[in-house]
């Protein structure tokens, strides 16, 4: 179910909460697990393509949980300042909402490692590549798929735009 953002002032467009989902580096992902609990997971990621990428084990909660339930959401933070004396934060934030697939295809999975790795080190591509070598079996890339997004900041952050 979509909603308007109720203080639809503090909204930023989709521009820019792509601009900050490029340029974050870790959020947190939410699925629902098939108790209908919900689960929380902090995790690095890279935006390429229109999709989200993540890496993880092989196995463990989040695995079984996405074998259950695809949907997720995934929310980054790319400013957080207190302002003591205002009793506020001078926020901006982005959430996702759409779905995981686990990359089964070898190339595809070799492709968003790669992706993900020149994300981490942009200037080693012979230690990004030994590091693919050794690890590319023992993990997976899982993909998101976006079906909306919506960013907000701080009215403190809106008024000075």
């Amino acid at each position: 179910m979509e909603r308007k953002m109720r203080r639809f002032k503090q909204q930023l467009t989709n521009e820019q909460s792509i601009e900050i989902l490029s340029n974050t580096t870790s959020g947190v992902l939410a699925l629902c697990d098939s108790d209908m609990q919900p689960y929380g997971v902090p995790l690095s990621h890279v935006y390429a393509d229109g999709k989200i990428y993540f890496h993880s084990a092989l196995k463990g909660h989040k695995v079984d949980v996405l074998k259950f339930n695809n949907k997720a959401s995934f929310t980054v933070i790319s400013q957080d300042e207190i302002h003591p004396e205002k009793y506020t934060t001078y926020f901006r934030s982005v959430i996702v909402f759409g779905s995981i697939r686990i990359i089964e295809d070898e190339a595809e999975k070799r492709r968003t490692l790669e992706i993900l790795g020149r994300r981490c080190n942009p200037d080693d591509a012979e230690g990004l590549e030994k590091e693919i070598a050794s690890g590319l079996s023992r993990c997976l890339m899982l993909e998101m798929s976006i079906d909306r997004l919506t960013g907000k900041q701080s009215i403190e952050l809106a008024n000075l735009q």
